[in-house]
């Protein structure tokens, strides 16, 4: 009989699925978790519950129809989406949309970015703890869900602008609600920061958790307010400008601690600089045409584009193959939500698993974009 003593406290690793199904994977995310104690050794990012084929489809629609399919990518961001494709087509058949358009644009992007930042401060706050502040966020968020709803009749798959230019002119009290939400959400985004920003648990939570430095966020080709949190200066509004951003003042929030609450900093002031922008362009929106002469048919002649644009999330990229018929040979979509996501694993490894539920949030991914 063995007379060696038992270990009972012996441990060995745990693997633990996080989601699919889990509040604060913000979708339909899978996360194999290998766990010692609670520090995270491993992290295995298992996608595609949410697959559709989106840029299949799109090669099998024209390019008029296959409009409104990019809305359901990133569904908090559908403005955005759309502003991308319909000026990746319009530089493929060689149109601009009129200077009126343009303009319109740069108003409903900035407020979509302030309400895909505000469900994305909302929800990032419940996965930490503070419900207090997601009622915050939904209420004025609600108020630029109506401004969308008052133009084009939707709240959510927002499909604002057609290819070159708008369908829809503006309505006679569009530039008052802009101008009184303006006015309302400046003070709400102070409030936003007496809530959380100096708040103890808030800082303990996100300060020096999930540090992305500059060189891993490029080597990762992490794109948008993860990148700028770590220290590089980079906006595709101001690095390339388009749809008349060049002539917009506005600042390029930078932080340099690389970690989730740099991340929170650069959006909240995002914020503020969104509104910013949408000032300037009430008063200044000029008449004349919403569309330019754009063919009914369109065949645009035989060769390939590329256009990005800086959608809330980092950039969103369009690439489109035109063998001169009326459907794109080959169309593909860099997502900033499934670039950004590659970073996960370099994030949690070596952190706790409760870090793990407050990185997912601060990278901010849409499943829809991500699956595709």
């Amino acid at each position: 009989m063995s007379t060696q003593p038992v270990n009972y406290l012996e441990t060995s690793e745990l693997v633990l699925n996080m989601g699919p199904q889990h509040p604060s994977t913000h979708g339909v995310l899978r996360l194999v978790l290998k766990l010692d104690g609670e520090r995270v050794k491993a992290v295995e990012c298992i996608i595609g519950y949410l697959h559709r084929g989106v840029e299949k489809i799109g090669e099998n629609r024209t390019y008029t129809q296959f409009a409104p399919y990019v809305d359901r990518m990133d569904y908090v961001s559908a403005v955005a989406n759309g502003l991308g494709y319909c000026l990746a087509v319009e530089k493929l058949i060689g149109v601009e949309a009129p200077a009126r358009a343009q303009m319109v644009r740069v108003a409903l992007a900035e407020l979509n970015r302030i309400s895909s930042h505000l469900l994305w401060l909302g929800t990032h706050a419940l996965d930490i703890g503070a419900m207090t502040a997601l009622f915050y966020c939904m209420r004025e968020r609600e108020e630029v869900l109506k401004i969308f709803e008052n133009y084009c009749g939707a709240r959510l798959t927002t499909h604002a602008f057609r290819i070159g230019g708008l369908q829809y002119d503006l309505h006679d009290t569009f530039e008052a609600e802009a101008r009184a939400f303006c006015d309302m959400f400046e003070k709400r985004i102070d409030e936003y920061e007496q809530l959380l920003t100096k708040n103890p648990i808030w800082v303990e939570r996100l300060r020096g958790v999930g540090v992305l430095t500059a060189e891993e966020c490029k080597s990762f080709a992490v794109s948008g307010p993860m990148i700028r949190a770590a220290g590089v200066n980079w906006d595709l509004r101001r690095a390339q400008p388009y749809s008349g951003y060049e002539q917009f003042e506005f600042d390029v929030p930078v932080m340099h601690g690389a970690d989730s609450y740099d991340r929170y900093l650069v959006r909240v002031e995002e914020m503020r600089q969104s509104v910013r922008i949408i000032r300037q362009t009430l008063g200044r929106i000029p008449g004349g045409a919403i569309l330019a002469k754009v063919p009914k048919v369109l065949k645009p002649p035989a060769g390939e584009v590329y256009v990005s644009t800086e959608a809330p999330k980092g950039e969103l990229g369009y690439y489109i193959v035109s063998d001169g018929s009326q459907h794109p040979y080959r169309l593909r979509v860099r997502p900033p939500s499934f670039m950004n996501l590659a970073s996960l694993e370099k994030m949690a490894v070596g952190a706790l698993v409760a870090d793990v539920v407050a990185i997912i949030g601060t990278i901010d991914i849409v499943l829809g974009e991500v699956d595709r």
